[in-house]
């Protein structure tokens, strides 16, 4: 297995366990990783995930550029912008739809596909020794998982393009200075402090949170009129549901609220 899994307290942990090529991702991490976006995708006893690289050496230094010679050698088409066609499609950067709260946990470096996972999470959480980039124009590819396109907009366009164009790589306290991520610490208070942004996410009503998530998420491109009277699925739901009155009736009983998310 190339890829760590395990569920536990409505928190789902994803590990990348490659930590002898920095957690590079080959063809079967991406079998993988599909199998397991899948399922989380489909439980709704999973409210949060967390997303992380083995050791503390690297995040995901992104494709096995040593597997993508092979492959070459063979006659595999190139990659290009987007994953149709390739193993484990649609992958995290392509699942427009997964609306469940994601934290990357970045723990080293964050490089190619690795940013761009980062770059498809909603929080990230690094430490101070994380470096982040999108090396692609130098070795003559694209940063086809979404980089280009995230990373444009996750940015002052102008920083952006400085980065895309030049492979140029990014320290932590630069992606914290810029707004790229939630909170730098030092490593040995990595995991706590993601264990604090866990529970801040779990106190939170899970149907709500993917409610906010899918309308904040879809109505970024829409003129806000439309943003406001569009129909959003899980604000459907949420409104439809038990979650929907329990955070109001245990403020006024003055105890924790019990969410169910169903």
């Amino acid at each position: 297995m190339t890829v760590g899994y395990e569920k536990c307290d409505h928190v789902a942990r994803v590990t990348l366990d490659r930590p002898e090529v920095l957690n590079a991702l080959n063809q079967q991490a991406h079998v993988e990783l599909d199998a397991i976006w899948r399922d989380i995708e489909t439980d709704d006893d999973v409210w949060v995930v967390v997303l992380t690289g083995a050791g503390d050496r690297a995040f995901c230094v992104g494709q096995d550029l040593k597997e993508r010679a092979v492959l070459d050698e063979r006659g595999t088409p190139p990659t290009t912008f987007g994953s149709r066609g390739q193993p484990g499609w649609p992958r995290l950067t392509d699942r427009f739809t997964m609306d469940k709260p994601l934290i990357a946990r970045v723990n080293g470096y964050a490089l190619g596909g690795g940013f761009e996972l980062a770059l498809a999470c909603d929080l990230i959480i690094a430490a101070e020794h994380a470096v982040f980039g999108l090396p692609e124009a130098r070795l003559g590819l694209v940063p086809g998982a979404g980089g280009a396109f995230r990373l444009a907009r996750q940015l002052p366009l102008k920083v952006a393009m400085g980065h895309l164009l030049t492979g140029r790589s990014m320290t932590a306290a630069q992606a914290l200075s810029h707004g790229l991520v939630n909170e730098v610490v030092p490593a040995a208070r990595l995991d706590a402090c993601v264990a604090g942004w866990t529970r801040d996410l779990l106190r939170s009503a899970p149907l709500s949170v993917r409610s906010i998530k899918e309308a904040a998420m879809r109505s970024l491109d829409m003129p806000l009129p439309d943003a406001f009277t569009s129909e959003y699925r899980w604000e459907s739901r949420r409104r439809s549901s038990r979650d929907a009155a329990e955070g109001v009736r245990a403020f006024a009983d003055k105890r924790e609220p019990v969410w169910t998310g169903h």
